[in-house]
């Protein structure tokens, strides 16, 4: 049977493995936008990086609110979505060293330092998601 997820569970389900988050903004005319994103967690937030001249860094500058899901697709099925936030930050220490936390996670440690420095670059964002509100359901299938 369904059931809500404990914010240690929640904590442990969206450290787990290489599942992507799909991140939702808002589009100049209104429209909704979403991507997905590789992230790592730091605290109680979510931290990922874009170019600032794509369409989600464009959206997340001129307007801070996002959304985001993290799911799992595999029975029983589960998922974590949220509601919140984000601060922006271009200093390049904190880049080089969120890229490659996020590398280390999706590539492995043995790429970590060459995926960092690949995408530490010069408009590139730190984009720091604060959850305001999450809904957590998992065992959806039991």
């Amino acid at each position: 049977m369904a059931r809500e997820m404990s914010r240690g569970e929640v904590r442990a389900f969206l450290a787990a493995g290489t599942r992507t988050a799909k991140l939702a903004t808002t589009m100049r005319d209104g429209s909704p936008h979403v991507m997905p994103v590789w992230f790592v967690l730091e605290g109680d937030e979510l931290v990922f990086n874009t170019h600032a001249d794509t369409a989600k860094g464009r959206n997340l500058t001129r307007d801070p609110r996002a959304s985001i899901l993290v799911d799992d697709e595999r029975p029983p099925f589960a998922f974590v979505h949220m509601r919140g936030h984000v601060v922006l930050s271009e200093d390049p220490d904190e880049l080089l060293w969120t890229a490659t936390e996020i590398a280390g996670r999706y590539m492995g440690a043995d790429r970590a330092a060459e995926f960092g420095a690949r995408n530490a670059v010069p408009s590139e964002l730190v984009v720091r998601f604060r959850p305001e509100r999450v809904i957590a359901v998992a065992g959806i299938s039991d």
